[in-house]
């Protein structure tokens, strides 16, 4: 475990909230790239992976977390896109 890790999961994991609150209140997918979440969410997920096989502590749960986090937004991103759709027929 690396402090700089953990401060970098923390931080980054601080603003997904907001990510979340945006997609969920806005129902449209403008200015969001399901592309980007995707990217990011295997990133996460490659994290994990990573402390499972090589290094497995407890910052193995932060990344975890970003990772829900991010698809939930994924998720969101997903519903909205379908809104927008809709709204365009």
């Amino acid at each position: 475990m690396s402090v700089f890790e953990v401060i970098m999961l923390i931080c980054f994991g601080a603003a997904w909230p907001a990510s979340i609150s945006t997609s969920y209140r806005s129902r449209t997918a403008r200015g969001k790239s399901m592309v980007f979440l995707v990217i990011i969410f295997t990133g996460y997920a490659a994290g994990v992976l990573h402390k499972l096989f090589y290094n497995l502590d407890w910052v193995v749960s932060l990344y975890v977390l970003n990772g829900l986090m991010v698809l939930a937004d994924i998720l969101l991103t997903g519903r909205n896109l379908r809104l927008d759709l809709q709204g365009r027929s």
